[in-house]
């Protein structure tokens, strides 16, 4: 059996971000607010976005390159709903069969302008329902042992949060995770103990919560970080191979607001 190694990380456009992982063990980076989305038609409408990077000689990754929604995609292409919203790349290698990966960033959406609210920030599960939809041309059966795909990103949703949580939307927060069982996907965190839970428990989320911090605001750092906004999904089935932790100890934080969640994949 072999293990691969890979990272989610939203970089907060960082820029010394890349040259930190380049002094990792990590075989892939899965990357959301890149400085610069990979295709340049993207650029264009949005200065930040998704994207998959490969981090060593083990495995081989060939991206997709995204096009317009109204595009017909390519052999080498998927289709995009929004920009910046998913980088999908399929990974092969010597040891295993091959699989998609999807990094997705579920960045916050306004209400439009004649719409009455008090949403200052707006809301994510709009564009986290885009990559959903943008992903799923990568399945082809209603049986999720057919499909090898892994999924992981910032989706600004905060997991099983209570009706009351002031910081969410949560009946709204709830239809992206049964979407996503829906289609075949199993969550596989991180949950503590893969990764420091927050003390005391965070309002608006059940005692019993497993969430783990991933992201501080300005107004914290990482040793004060509570709300989990990152998560990992796999294939059911490909789901059982995969294994998470945030490492969110203030120690190894790292460089941005948001912490990284290191993912291993047994391929046999």
């Amino acid at each position: 059996m072999n293990t691969l190694h890979l990272v989610n990380w939203n970089t907060g456009k960082r820029k010394d971000a890349i040259v930190a992982l380049g002094n990792t063990n990590f075989d892939i980076a899965l990357l959301q607010e890149v400085s610069s989305p990979v295709d340049s038609w993207e650029r264009k409408l949005y200065d930040r976005g998704a994207d998959v990077l490969l981090l060593s000689d083990r495995v081989g990754l060939h991206k997709f390159h995204n096009v317009p929604q109204d595009c017909v995609p390519k052999m080498d292409e998927i289709s995009v709903s929004a920009p910046g919203i998913i980088s999908a790349a399929r990974v092969e290698s010597d040891f295993g069969e091959p699989f998609i990966v999807v990094s997705v960033y579920a960045r916050w959406e306004r209400p439009h302008p004649q719409t009455e609210t008090n949403w200052g920030v707006g809301f994510p599960d709009a564009m986290a329902h885009r990559a959903i939809s943008d992903l799923s041309t990568f399945i082809g059966s209603i049986d999720p042992h057919t499909h090898r795909i892994l999924i992981a990103g910032d989706f600004n949703l905060i997991h099983g949060a209570l009706d009351s949580n002031p910081l969410a939307l949560p009946a709204r927060d709830r239809s992206v995770f049964e979407r996503l069982y829906a289609l075949g996907f199993e969550f596989v965190g991180p949950q503590h103990p893969n990764g420091r839970s927050a003390s005391p428990v965070p309002q608006g989320l059940p005692k019993n919560t497993l969430n783990v911090p991933t992201f501080y605001t300005t107004r914290q750092k990482p040793e004060t970080a509570v709300n989990q906004l990152d998560y990992v999904f796999a294939s059911r089935g490909f789901h059982k191979n995969v294994r998470t932790r945030a490492l969110n100890e203030p120690e190894k934080w790292g460089i941005s607001d948001h912490c990284q969640i290191a993912i291993d994949i047994d391929l046999v």
